[in-house]
């Protein structure tokens, strides 16, 4: 498979999906508390969730459970999770303005790719589905089990672009983990408050956070100066 190119040493940024580009906190949030009450937890609110939730996710379910879940616990929710989730992302669209950002960004003569943990053969059709597709040098979700960490996928991602500078990237995302993944590659990272994570979870890893996408992109532009 040929490397996608990008405006060799360019800015680039690299945007996570969910809770950023796709507007997808209702649906989280209803599969969230379906899952839940496979094992009998009683369902979160947005905002307890926005504390609480975490990543890796198993973390996350071991500080409402006390302990972490078994392995055939995690196989339960995690499949009555995507089971759920399916059924209500149908309901969600993007992000209020991403799409004028996406082209506004190319327009400029910048590159963008997309990273998801959302599974690669899901993720694709949807992307399709809002006609984007085109604005990125590359999309990939997860591929292999779910929840684990975003690093090694951004080592692979970032290696598959041809003549995108790592120094020169910004990934835009709404988790701790997105920005933990970016500096693992010598990248930088903007976090955006719209998402699943809460404000202060964000603010704990030490790179800039705001509170619209418009403002990430302006951010990531004056990053990748």
């Amino acid at each position: 498979m040929g490397k996608h190119t990008g405006n060799h040493g360019g800015a680039h940024i690299v945007w996570d999906w969910n809770g950023t580009l796709f507007h997808d906190n209702d649906a989280i949030i209803g599969a969230t508390n379906a899952s839940f009450g496979e094992l009998g937890l009683r369902p979160l609110t947005m905002e307890q969730y926005r504390e609480l939730y975490c990543v890796p996710v198993p973390k996350f379910y071991e500080r409402l459970l006390g302990r972490l879940p078994t392995d055939a616990e995690w196989e339960v929710m995690d499949g009555t999770f995507h089971r759920h989730y399916t059924a209500y992302r149908d309901r969600c669209g993007l992000t209020d303005g991403a799409a004028e950002l996406l082209t506004g960004w190319r327009s400029a003569g910048h590159s963008q790719s997309l990273l998801s943990m959302y599974g690669h053969d899901e993720l694709v059709p949807l992307v399709r589905t809002f006609g984007i597709e085109p604005h990125f040098l590359r999309v990939d979700g997860r591929t292999g089990p779910s929840g684990g960490s975003k690093a090694e996928h951004m080592v692979r991602h970032l290696d598959s672009l041809t003549g995108v500078d790592p120094t020169r990237t910004v990934v835009i995302g709404d988790a701790a983990d997105d920005a933990i993944a970016a500096l693992h590659m010598g990248a930088r990272a903007v976090l955006y408050t719209g998402g699943s994570h809460s404000r202060a979870s964000l603010e704990a890893v030490g790179v800039p956070v705001v509170d619209t996408l418009a403002d990430a992109v302006a951010e990531a532009e004056r990053l990748a100066a």
